[in-house]
């Protein structure tokens, strides 16, 4: 075969030395048709290219071996045996040629599927305020000196390109409506539609198309924020591509090295802070003399107003039982003592819980996030006390109780007394009556008088309700009277009278 090196000298000795075919041919030791193909031609180069590639030994074995590519190639991605795995096995057959064959023919079968399957897609374009794009991805950090992985909603403007990218526990749906919030309230609006995946917490049942039942309480959401929701087609990822596109940049901007944070909040407030220094560095894909963070301030006069905080918690219902716990996600939250013996309903949102009984809120937590916990409210049993104060020493609920300011130090003194526990039962029973901030100024006055009886501390506070007592009611002037009848008691004597006028 010509190398190119050959072509490019003979083409020099014609066209600029002006050697005759002939001359060429004997200098450079070609035949006189090899040189005159070449000048004929004006081409440069030359290639050869087997239209039919025999295979003496495969050639038998093609046809199984299409079946074999085919049946891997549909099996999950970690299930599929590499092309080494299938010569072995076509060998087991009885194949006896080499393995380069079966490679090369494997690349080939490879190359004619991938041609075959490409799909085209158009690029889309988004006014401003027109839609937004969501999805989740899973992160690995340090959280706490503990490997976690995360759940990371995104957020995304479909028009400006600007990002919000906050970090939660679960992918729940209290979590999706928390993202929700807090991520219209950094964009200070919404747009008129958001796109979304087929995430089972948004969308129930997938007709054909892009008909879609979705979820009551997701529809509840886009209708206080004034969204129109629109699902994907199953597969079809291009469709909401600017997200998926954020995740790996994300994924490889904020996440790569492994990032280390104390708890959620400290990780999200360092996000929340990337996400606009990003915006502020990076130029807009398609406006390249304006950065991300412009066209974001240009938009958001289109966008649809914020709405507010909508009220996003996910409800169930749950039984209180005789320790005054109810059992919500692995976890056991404490409860007033009134509540045990009907039932409760939990309303859990991001980052905290709600209990309400007959509509009434009767306890709140911060939401734990691992398993078998118990949550105590000390409060909540101080009522259980006054029947069996012998509890406050051992009970659970009061281990490691501190209590503040005056109200620990009396604790402390009553420790030592023969009936510390049941005089410190009566102090705290009268927080639940007059409250936390009068018994611990009566506390504080008991100490500075040099006691710590609970009879004392309790006829502090009685002396104090009795001097908050509203005084006289004070007639106005205009209303008092000028001259004060005179009492007469001749008055009933007529009463008294017959009709006649006779006694």
């Amino acid at each position: 075969m010509l190398t190119v090196e050959t072509i490019g000298r003979i083409r020099r000795e014609f066209f600029v030395k002006g050697k005759t075919i002939k001359e060429i041919s004997r200098d450079l030791k070609l035949s006189r048709n090899t040189v005159r193909k070449v000048l004929r031609s004006e081409a440069t180069s030359f290639g050869y290219e087997r239209s039919v590639q025999p295979l003496p030994r495969l050639g038998a074995w093609t046809a199984t071996l299409d079946r074999m590519l085919m049946e891997n190639a549909l099996k999950p991605t970690r299930e599929r045996l590499t092309v080494i795995r299938i010569f072995e096995a076509l060998r087991e057959l009885g194949y006896e040629g080499g393995y380069d064959a079966v490679r090369r023919y494997a690349k080939r079968w490879r190359s004619r599927q991938v041609s075959g399957t490409v799909d085209a897609h158009v690029p889309l374009i988004f006014a401003p305020g027109e839609a937004y794009q969501f999805d989740w991805s899973h992160e690995i950090v340090v959280l706490n000196g503990t490997t976690t992985v995360v759940k990371v909603a995104h957020l995304r403007l479909c028009h400006s390109r600007m990002m919000f990218v906050r970090a939660y526990p679960r992918e729940s749906q209290e979590m999706v409506f928390d993202a929700h919030d807090r991520g219209f309230a950094f964009f200070r609006g919404a747009c008129a539609r958001g796109i979304y995946d087929n995430m089972k917490t948004a969308v129930e049942t997938v007709f054909v198309g892009k008909e879609r039942r979705f979820n009551r309480r997701f529809l509840q959401m886009c209708g206080h924020y004034l969204v129109e929701p629109t699902a994907c087609t199953p597969a079809a990822g291009w469709e909401k591509g600017q997200v998926e596109n954020q995740v790996g940049l994300v994924r490889e901007r904020f996440f790569t090295p492994r990032l280390r944070f104390k708890s959620y909040e400290e990780m999200n407030a360092w996000l929340l802070d990337r996400c606009v220094a990003h915006a502020k560095a990076h130029p807009h894909p398609e406006m390249r003399d304006r950065t991300v963070w412009s066209v974001f301030e240009a938009e958001r006069p289109a966008l649809v107003a914020y709405a507010g905080r909508f009220d996003g918690f996910h409800s169930t219902p749950a039984a209180v039982s005789k320790t005054c716990l109810v059992r919500f996600d692995n976890n056991k939250y404490s409860v007033p003592a009134r509540a045990v013996g009907r039932p409760v309903e939990i309303q859990a949102y991001a980052d905290h819980i709600v209990i309400r009984q007959d509509g009434e809120v009767v306890a709140e937590h911060v939401r734990r996030f691992s398993r078998d916990q118990t949550i105590y409210d000390p409060w909540h049993y101080v009522p259980v006390l006054a029947r069996k104060p012998g509890a406050l020493r051992n009970g659970a609920p009061f281990r490691n109780w501190v209590l503040p300011g005056a109200l620990g130090r009396v604790q402390g003194r009553l420790a030592a007394a023969a009936d510390g526990d049941r005089q410190m039962v009566d102090i705290l029973s009268a927080v639940l009556t007059d409250g936390l901030a009068a018994v611990e100024a009566a506390c504080g006055e008991a100490l500075s008088d040099g006691v710590q009886s609970s009879a004392v501390i309790l006829n502090i506070l009685a002396r104090r309700r009795e001097a908050s007592l509203p005084g006289p009611i004070l007639t106005p002037a205009a209303l008092r009277l000028q001259h004060e009848p005179a009492a007469d008691c001749a008055r009933y004597d007529s009463l008294r009278s017959s009709p006649d006028g006779t006694p």
